[in-house]
């Protein structure tokens, strides 16, 4: 996927919305929780995929980010943006399927801004 942002756009999108450290997402990708959720028929879903490619990304210093790695910080950005304006659940987020998948993309919702 290719986008239209330039890499600062993309950037200051990805330092906004990818709210965990490094070493938080790769605790959570090892929970229960994180494996529960999103489509699994490969045996790791794709958000949990995700979360371990976001977790190098964020340990590789931006003039080294290659251009898939430029092309995958834009989707990041554009699943957390979809999944954020759909709300979180009525019945109250710490739990909930909604947060733990935005977590697996590296977007907590509950951590202060």
């Amino acid at each position: 996927m290719s986008s239209s942002k330039s890499h600062d756009e993309i950037w200051e999108e990805w330092r906004d919305l990818v709210n965990m450290a490094p070493k938080e997402l790769e605790d959570w990708l090892e929970t229960d929780e994180s494996k529960s959720v999103g489509d699994n028929e490969s045996g790791e879903s794709t958000g949990h995929k995700s979360g371990r490619r976001i977790v190098k990304i964020k340990r590789t210093n931006k003039d080294e980010i290659t251009d898939d790695q430029w092309d995958h910080m834009a989707t990041v950005v554009g699943y957390i943006k979809r999944h954020l304006s759909q709300g979180g659940p009525a019945d109250g987020v710490e739990n909930s399927a909604w947060r733990y998948s935005l977590m697996n993309w590296g977007h907590d919702p509950l951590q202060e801004e």
